[in-house]
């Protein structure tokens, strides 16, 4: 038999937490020392084990207490139940890192954080799951099976929202400048190549889009992040000045 110390030694396990054990009945010592301290033998150190095992699958004290001691506990069912409190528990957890990640680009967009607003899309997100898709496959009649994944999400964190994020915001920053402002004019070209990047060059699946996106009402129904409408014109009347310039370059070459 080894001793207390040299079980924490041994194990990891605190003296503290093996001392807890013991007045709750749930790990008890096989004897002491003259001296009162606690000794442990190969049985207990092997119930630790399972005990530390049950606890890194998430089961509180009292039910891994009740698993050991019954030989006849329903093993699968005490799993299964487990597994589905854990589906339970990641789901929240993915609920919060798109709430985070929201906030994060709510802030890069607007240089605030505005929480109720945030709640309100997440509300909207939640409540109209099934709205959202129906009303996407009504307006997207070509590649409707994937618009849902291909469309920015702002409460995604993943490189080509955040991209998206990026250009919007730099929009606003340069919109007093005017639609023919150098700045602005080389956000609307990478805006453009990102459209024939999301829409791989299929013009009636963008312009489909695109006629959402201008739509607030339609944008709602989407569930796409809200954009004020001067930012919305201004984006059309930047990019028809764009398109404009470019066909004059390429007639002037020729």
């Amino acid at each position: 038999m080894i001793s207390i110390k040299e079980v924490t030694k041994q194990t990891g396990v605190t003296v503290r937490t093996l001392r807890h054990y013991h007045q709750i009945g749930l790990l008890i010592p096989a004897g002491k020392t003259d001296g009162g301290h606690r000794l442990y033998g190969e049985s207990e150190l092997k119930k630790l084990q399972e005990i530390q095992f049950l606890k890194s699958l998430g089961f509180t004290l009292k039910e891994i207490d009740t698993m050991l001691v019954d030989e006849d506990h329903d093993w699968f069912s005490r799993l299964q139940g487990q597994l589905k409190y854990i589906i339970r528990e990641k789901e929240k957890l993915d609920q919060m890192e798109k709430l985070i990640t929201g906030l994060m680009n709510e802030f890069a967009l607007e240089g605030k954080v505005d929480i109720h607003h945030i709640q309100q899309l997440t509300h909207f997100s939640q409540q109209n799951k099934f709205k959202r898709k129906e009303f996407l496959q009504q307006q997207f009649t070509e590649g409707k099976e994937k618009i849902n994944e291909l469309l920015p999400n702002i409460n995604s964190g993943d490189p080509d929202t955040l991209e998206w994020v990026a250009l919007l915001a730099q929009i606003k920053k340069h919109m007093a400048k005017g639609v023919d402002a150098i700045e602005v004019q080389r956000i609307i070209r990478r805006i453009l190549e990102k459209d024939q990047e999301l829409f791989e060059g299929n013009d009636e699946l963008s312009n489909a889009f695109w006629e959402v996106r201008k739509s607030q009402e339609k944008s709602q129904s989407a569930g796409l992040y809200p954009i004020e409408q001067e930012v919305l014109d201004f984006l059309e009347q930047a990019t028809e000045f764009f398109l404009k310039n470019e066909a004059r370059n390429i007639g002037g070459k020729k």
